[in-house]
C-alpha cells in the first residue's frame, strides 16, 4: 500500500501564509487575497537586498 504525497513548494507555502494573513486583516475574498499575496511576494522577491533590510 502506497500513500500519495502532494508536493507543495516553499513558494506556495509563502503565498498561503500571506493569503491567510490578508484574509484575516481585510474583507477581501479568497481569490483577491491570493492575487494580492502573489503580487506582494513578487515585489519583495524582486526588491534589492539593501531595500529589504
Amino acid at each position: 500500500m502506497t500513500a500519495e504525497t502532494a508536493f507543495v513548494s516553499r513558494y506556495d507555502l509563502r503565498v498561503a501564509q500571506v493569503q491567510d494573513l490578508l484574509k484575516q486583516d481585510t474583507g477581501l475574498t479568497d481569490p483577491a487575497c491570493h492575487t494580492l499575496a502573489v503580487r506582494l511576494l513578487h515585489l519583495l522577491d524582486e526588491a534589492p537586498e539593501t531595500l529589504r533590510r
